[in-house]
């Protein structure tokens, strides 16, 4: 299996959000042209193409779009796709929450001190 951890801490385009969420910070990517929000953080707007985009504080809040729970694990987790209150759409793990509760458009905050190998990830519990 690869290890991508290096792409995720060096790569000059999402370096400075991985460093961001180590600090307890949710930083998301913004066009100053167009001003939309876009996920994966890349220096290039997805919207109208624009190379003048920005680093923004995100507000680390938004509603679950899909989900999905994987109760033949070891231990039950719950892989979703959230849809920040900014716009754009990522996938994540919903964490400290009761699966049963857990809903499409339910609302998630971020959920700080959660790494995988050893590398800070933006995972979400239900608010």
């Amino acid at each position: 299996m690869a290890d991508f951890s290096d792409l995720m801490i060096h790569h000059p385009e999402t370096a400075e959000f991985w460093q961001a969420l180590e600090e307890g910070r949710f930083l998301i990517r913004f066009c100053a042209d167009c001003e939309k929000a876009h996920w994966y953080p890349r220096a290039i707007c997805p919207h109208c193409h624009s190379a003048h985009t920005e680093w923004r504080e995100g507000s680390g809040e938004g509603n679950i779009y899909s989900y999905s729970v994987m109760r033949r694990a070891e231990t039950p987790y719950t892989i979703a796709y959230v849809r920040l209150d900014e716009g754009p759409i990522l996938m994540t793990n919903i964490v400290d929450s009761d699966l049963e509760a857990i809903t499409v458009e339910h609302r998630v905050r971020l959920a700080w001190g959660h790494k995988v190998d050893g590398q800070t990830m933006p995972m979400f519990a239900l608010s």
